[in-house]
């Protein structure tokens, strides 16, 4: 079954996708300007930076050609897989910009180029809810979540540190981060 645009008629992602794993630079310009623009909104909300999350979606749609040919469209569909794709290097660059303010010494500021007033303060809000939610957790669940999320470990580097299978950690993660939405309360977002 083909995809309609007008009057054209367009190949699915999922051949796009194939044809960038053979190294065809179309297909790929192809598959960034039907997707681009979903993902550019889902790194804008997590780093809440247009330029760090041009960076992010540039990342991704490198990773897009890099690792085309693993693609399984019986897993997802394109757009979830390149939204996964943005998801994780906006991650990595939220993680990246947080351990360069904490190393400079200026973790608790806020960039006033990328911030509205209102914004900042509802970050600040966010904040002080997030570190009480988390002084709500016992130990352990808090120290994995401040481990993952201010130290940037991997859940492989948290099971290596820790001495536990992986399947732990995860499902301690999950666990930590149910707890923390559930301390957050209705207000805040679910946590996934």
């Amino acid at each position: 079954m083909s995809e309609q645009s007008g009057s054209r008629e367009r190949p699915p992602d999922t051949f796009a996708v194939a044809r960038a794993a053979e190294g065809d630079p179309t297909a790929l310009a192809v598959l960034h300007r039907r997707h681009a623009a979903v993902a550019r909104g889902l790194a804008l909300r997590v780093l809440r930076d247009r330029g760090l999350a041009e960076d992010a979606v540039q990342e991704a749609f490198v990773d897009l050609w890099k690792t085309a040919a693993r693609f399984d469209p019986a897993r997802s569909s394109v757009r979830s897989w390149i939204c996964l794709l943005t998801h994780r290097r906006a991650v990595d660059l939220a993680r990246r910009e947080a351990r360069r303010r904490l190393a400079d010494g200026h973790a608790g500021e806020l960039d006033a180029g990328s911030y509205s007033a209102e914004d900042a303060v509802m970050l600040r809000l966010e904040q002080r809810s997030v570190r009480a939610a988390l002084e709500q957790l016992n130990d352990r669940h808090r120290e994995l979540l401040e481990l993952a999320y201010y130290g940037g470990l991997t859940q492989s580097q948290l099971a290596e540190r820790f001495g536990l299978p992986l399947g732990t950690v995860k499902s301690r993660m999950f666990e930590a981060l149910r707890r923390l939405a559930a301390a957050l309360g209705p207000a805040m977002p679910a946590l996934d």
